[in-house]
């Protein structure tokens, strides 16, 4: 059987360097890779009319049942990583489509959210760029010894970050909404409540998954009681976050920076207000962005396809 497989936003088209596609050939595999996010599902849905495989980029696509409904010969959809809010994985289990997912880097999205923190702490952007034009020392940063962080979301990347944080001497608190004492300590971290973390922190930073429960979780009262000294991290998922108020927070002085990675809309447009907001450093989502996560992204969806070519599927996500 001819199978059509597509790798989709494949931004910096490097999917052909961290995997060998073309040993899918002798299968009937006819790969395409697509660099440019499609601008309308209905652009998604004639671009992979006839597609039975694809690979999805964590979460830059989109697959609600409305778009698995229309591709009626799609049989398999890997996602990278083990998770996916992007997909409707009822939908496609209800379509008799098979969802696998891949290994990932547990280090890298932990080590970018250090070094963002780390790059508004001092104002690194900003000197390097005014150094660049010839000017020398135009702000003033703050040391990270001695502040409180503050970590929303104590899984692994959570506990990653609050041991690097305790490495840079500070004092850690965590919270979520099923965060227990005991999982706090074991990670040497104090639990506290919502309020209370953003009321005593130096620095928030969000490491939770985005779901219905989680959207929009930190808003202006939050911000407000982070306060004009604190800032806010977030490489996790834009949605976790108000924009407009954040936007308003770091325009009218609430907080005194934020460093982000992820945003509600992505690619970010031209003329979105963080991109002139005063007192940030930004990313674009490069959490996992790293060669060591593309080798166990794009080596694992290769090794689902073959297992599923197999009849075997392997990391098979049910719901």
């Amino acid at each position: 059987m001819q199978h059509r497989l597509a790798i989709l936003d494949d931004y910096q088209d490097v999917a052909h360097g961290f995997a060998d596609w073309s040993s899918l050939e002798p299968d009937g595999v006819r790969v395409t890779s697509y660099r440019e996010p499609f601008a309308s599902q209905d652009a998604l849905v004639s671009a992979l009319a006839g597609v039975t495989i694809i690979i999805a980029m964590r979460e830059r696509t989109a697959f609600p049942r409305e778009v698995l409904e229309k591709l009626p010969a799609l049989q398999l959809l890997v996602t990278t990583g083990m998770a996916n809010a992007s997909i409707d994985v009822e939908a496609a289990a209800e379509l008799g489509l098979t969802v696998c997912g891949t290994p990932g880097s547990p280090t890298a999205a932990p080590e970018l959210t250090w070094a963002l923190l780390l790059a508004l702490a001092r104002n690194i952007p900003a000197e390097d760029a005014s150094l660049r034009s010839g000017a020398w020392q135009n702000t003033v940063g703050f040391e990270l010894a001695g502040k409180t962080l503050g970590v929303v979301g104590l899984g692994k990347i959570g506990r990653r970050v609050a041991a690097y944080g305790q490495a840079f001497g500070m004092e850690v608190v965590a919270w979520s909404e099923n965060l227990t004492d005991e999982a706090a300590a074991g990670a040497g971290v104090r639990k506290v409540s919502k309020e209370e973390l953003f009321r005593t922190s130096d620095v928030a930073t969000l490491h939770l998954r985005l779901s219905p429960r989680s959207e929009g979780i930190v808003g202006e009262p939050e911000l407000r009681l982070l306060g004009p000294d604190g800032v806010l991290v977030n490489t996790a998922r834009g949605p976790l976050v108000d924009q407009d108020a954040l936007v308003r927070a770091l325009s009218e002085g609430w907080i005194a920076g934020a460093a982000l990675d992820v945003f509600d809309h992505e690619p970010l447009p031209a003329g979105h207000p963080l991109l002139s907001a005063p007192n940030t450093v930004l990313s674009p989502h490069l959490g996992y962005v790293t060669r060591e996560s593309y080798r166990e992204f794009y080596g694992g969806a290769l090794e689902n396809v073959k297992a599923w070519l197999a009849g075997s599927p392997v990391r098979v996500i049910s719901g």
